[in-house]
């Protein structure tokens, strides 16, 4: 038998994608045979966790392989010190070939842009989804056509140049299927078919934390017209960059009136108009509008990591090259209403996880292990055969990847700290907690703690407890109900510890 080279890493991210919307995680809404591709060629995680569930935090916890407040990004209003250490310049100095392509959000100036990378191109902000600009160390450049083509395009020719006596390391960052879902237009037309409402959609909140209640993430009250692809009758204009003229954001909500027979909404494409008897009736057709729009652009990231896949196939790469699908975090898809992200609860605290290594994953598998996006730096580098430097906090999941029970001692917990209290836009608190095999507690806090993006006060102290197995759909919070006082000790004792083992410091009452 040869001897087994070192393993090509391509890690494919997209922003904001939900595991429901990846056809193998069987939630029945969408079709991604190339994502299932990696799944069915390898290994499912159902527990993959995200340590603080927004876009630019969680970028820097998959670099660094810490969590936030040790990198110091927080809130979408941080920026990365690019001297830090990453897991691409472990890599680097391994003996990889790295390149960074597509959305970057951990800042522009030459303090924050990416380094550790033999190769970068990625996109400003938020970055366009049709001919988007993209930022390289010596110039900024308009590229004509759809954003998910033209990164893998990017990564495509990046993999064609490359020095193929090295292995290499490439992080392709899709903007796809972040808000403002604006398709490709060949894919226009999919998905017209009404898609099942969500159980919880018509969530009333009770038996929760305030924060439930407050958040302002609602399908059918806070998506804008241009969300929805909608003209807007005063003319205004579309999202910017930061989202943070609260006014101006107000302004372009679709309104929800009292007597809806009035309203009348006009497709800004082709100009049908749309008419609604009731407020349930006009709930549900947001709900379905944004369900269309949220799932063809995911039908372009398919389509690009189906031709990523086969650019390694035909190249006879496959073999030794680990390929992961994930995203920054979840999603709510319609879940308590909600669309978004931000909270603790499941379907945006669960990250989907794909992983196939033909050499060391048996096709097929799945794990319900848990495993946080703070892992992924030093399994990448277990994987390259590097150490794992003293400073990250993640452990390397590559014993999980064999298939077999986890090893001893294995922390079954997940942590996370949403720092950005009372934003602008959303109105979503702080709060941190902890989640295992069966539990979850939250807890909320008032206090922004002065950080950027953040706004004083708006809620008393609140604790939550779930049980993940009675309540998979968390809607009842039994933090006080007398049963689970033991659970209660439990919880708060495996939070405190985590925090102590991380460096976090808590704010709750002890």
């Amino acid at each position: 038998m040869a001897s087994q080279k070192r393993p090509n890493i391509v890690f494919i991210m997209a922003d904001d994608h939900a595991a429901k919307s990846i056809s193998i995680y069987g939630a029945g809404i969408n079709s991604t045979p190339n994502l299932d591709r990696i799944g069915k060629e390898g290994m499912l995680f159902n527990h993959c966790y995200v340590t603080n569930s927004i876009c630019t935090p969680s970028r820097a916890a998959i670099l660094c392989g810490t969590h936030n407040h040790v990198n110091g990004v927080m809130t979408l209003d941080s920026t990365i010190n690019n001297r830090m250490p990453n897991v691409a310049k472990h890599l680097r100095t391994g003996g990889y070939q790295t390149a960074m392509v597509g959305k970057w959000h951990l800042g522009e100036s030459k303090d924050n842009e990416p380094t550790g990378f033999d190769y970068w191109s990625v996109v400003p902000g938020q970055g366009e989804y049709w001919d988007p600009s993209f930022i390289e160390p010596d110039r900024t450049k308009r590229v004509e056509g759809y954003a998910t083509d033209i990164i893998t395009d990017k990564c495509i020719d990046w993999l064609k140049a490359r020095d193929t006596e090295r292995p290499f390391f490439l992080m392709c960052h899709h903007k796809a299927p972040h808000r403002s879902w604006e398709c490709d237009d060949k894919h226009k037309d999919l998905y017209k078919d009404p898609i099942k409402l969500p159980d919880t959609f018509s969530d009333d909140y009770k038996n929760r934390a305030k924060a439930a209640k407050v958040a302002k993430m609602r399908v059918a009250e806070d998506l804008t017209y241009f969300d929805l692809g909608i003209v807007q009758p005063d003319g205004g204009h579309r999202v910017g960059v930061k989202m943070i003229d609260r006014q101006s954001w107000l302004d372009r909500k679709i309104p929800a009136p009292e007597d809806v027979t009035k309203l009348k909404l006009i497709d800004k494409d082709d100009g049908t108009v749309f008419t609604f008897k009731t407020k349930d009736e006009l709930a549900e057709w947001k709900f379905q509008r944004y369900m269309q729009r949220y799932l063809r652009t995911i039908q372009s990231i398919d389509d690009n990591t189906g031709r990523l896949l086969d650019w390694l196939d035909a190249e006879g790469l496959a073999e030794d090259t680990v390929v992961i699908y994930t995203s920054d975090q979840g999603f709510f898809l319609g879940e308590h209403g909600w669309f978004d992200k931000r909270f603790m609860y499941e379907e945006s605290f669960q990250m989907p996880f794909l992983i196939k290594y033909p050499r060391a994953i048996a096709p097929g598998s799945v794990c319900d292990d848990i495993i946080c996006n703070v892992d992924f730096a030093p399994t990448f580098l277990d994987l390259a055969g590097l150490r794992t430097p003293s400073y990250m906090q993640g452990v390397s999941f590559r014993p999980l990847l064999g298939g077999g029970p986890a090893p001893a001692g294995w922390q079954q917990v997940a942590y996370h700290r949403y720092w950005m209290h009372r934003d602008v836009i959303h109105e979503a608190y702080a709060h941190y907690g902890v989640r295992d095999q069966r539990y979850k507690l939250i807890y909320w806090y008032a206090e922004d703690l002065g950080l950027p993006g953040t706004r004083p006060g708006g809620q008393e102290k609140e604790w939550e407890l779930f049980d993940c197995l009675e309540d998979p759909l968390e809607l009842f919070n039994v933090y006080h109900e007398p049963k689970y006082a033991d659970v209660v000790k439990h919880m708060t004792k495996l939070l405190e510890d985590k925090m102590q083992e991380i460096g976090d410091e808590p704010v709750h009452p002890r």
